[in-house]
């Protein structure tokens, strides 16, 4: 079996695992990242790229490289309500160069990351290789074994970092202990055709059928239907032509292409998951990303958080691996930094579940808007703090301009 050795094995080539990779060896120091898959190539994943992700971006000096990429711009957020719309979020208000959302697929985000940090000499991508131990000595976590495209590998390590999403092997193997939020909805993820003249922006529609959230792609819709958690196989029972009906009525305008979902395998389902890790590290091992807080699609921050816990681990964690000493005394602060703004943001995404998306999707009379949303809708300003609120997160993350 190959051994190979490096200051810091990350599992998991996401946003997270791939960003701090990458500034990681921005910064110096030796990096092996795995990603189990063969390419970035898989839909209805986190796509949408904040303003602080942005900001972050051209601080790097990126943003340019970055958004050549296929994108489009979201300035604004609104919602319908029993058909009648809402002005939510005017991310044009942010004092930022960047003051949208991109909606950009994910596996277009991360090949621009690794085709970035492969122009560094201490950067190592390996694909197909999927991690499957940890390596322990003396209770202290040394490196993992992983089986990659030739083979098992074995990888020794200053520090492992599992960045392998909300169902992490690793976090599994390492016995820290999961918190569990609860979450009462489920989700189900499809791609409508989008025509040439209509609405720019991404929203959301709410009435007596439910609530549905339109995510625009380009040529075609990404479609959201959030519905009661376990309820997928009662709503598949119900029939196709039923279901396709509901997306009709949610959305009028789409009602003439509903025929394109022409089986259940057109519609994807994703089981909503709100957890977080009570502590983060154990000697030689540090969680972040999802495999440390899972969060839900409500607001699409994910990925933005995912890229916020990378870009703090690597500031903090880079000048002790840089020099050949294990972090163990810095993975505590790191948790301290990025801790509070992930559980702040799910309780959040909680509060948004109980009392907008369950009252909603649970059926009976038509939603009406609270007093604060038709508030919001008549004072720009307003508008311009729930982007901030949105746009940019609590405790968004820079990286040095000297490193």
């Amino acid at each position: 079996m190959p051994i190979l050795t490096s200051q810091c094995c990350i599992a998991g080539g996401g946003p997270a695992g791939l960003m701090m990779g990458y500034l990681l060896a921005r910064a110096g120091v030796d990096v092996i990242v795995l990603e189990k898959h063969a390419d970035f190539l898989r839909d209805f994943r986190g796509d949408t790229v904040h303003p602080s992700t942005l900001q972050l971006f051209k601080e790097l000096g990126l943003d340019d490289g970055l958004l050549t990429r296929p994108f489009q711009k979201t300035e604004h957020l609104s919602v319908s309500i029993s058909g009648k719309a809402y002005k939510l979020a005017d991310f044009n208000r942010l004092p930022l160069e960047h003051g949208f959302i991109a909606m950009m697929p994910q596996w277009d985000l991360l090949d621009f990351v690794a085709d970035t940090a492969r122009e560094l000499p201490n950067f190592r991508l390996f694909m197909s290789a999927k991690a499957e131990a940890l390596i322990e000595e003396d209770g202290k976590v040394v490196g993992l074994r992983a089986e990659g495209e030739d083979g098992p590998l074995e990888i020794r390590s200053l520090l492992t970092v599992a960045a392998d999403g909300r169902d992490s092997r690793l976090r599994d193997q390492s016995g820290l202990e999961v918190e569990d939020m609860g979450a009462p909805i489920d989700v189900f993820w499809m791609r409508l055709p989008r025509a040439a003249d209509a609405a720019l922006d991404s929203m959301a529609r709410a009435d007596s059928d439910g609530f549905l959230v339109l995510i625009n792609r380009g040529d075609y819709w990404q479609c959201a239907l959030p519905f009661p958690k376990g309820a997928a196989d009662t709503i598949r029972a119900e029939g196709l032509e039923a279901f396709r009906g509901r997306i009709g009525r949610l959305a009028p305008d789409l009602a003439p292409v509903t025929g394109e979902i022409k089986s259940w395998d057109d519609v994807k389902l994703l089981t909503v998951q709100v957890n977080h890790l009570k502590t983060w590290w154990r000697t030689g091992l540090l969680c972040i990303g999802d495999a440390a807080h899972a969060m839900s699609p409500v607001g699409g921050v994910g990925i933005n958080l995912a890229v916020q816990d990378a870009v703090a681990a690597a500031r903090m964690l880079a000048p002790g691996l840089r020099e050949g000493r294990a972090p163990d005394t810095m993975l505590t602060a790191v948790q301290k930094r990025r801790d509070w703004p992930a559980r702040m943001t799910q309780r959040a995404q909680i509060a948004a579940h109980n009392r907008v998306l369950v009252p909603v999707i649970s059926g009976g009379a038509p939603p009406k808007a609270p007093f604060i949303l038709k508030l919001i809708d008549r004072v720009p300003v307003l508008r311009g703090l729930t982007a901030r609120a949105v746009g940019m997160g609590l405790r968004p993350e820079h990286w040095p301009h000297d490193s």
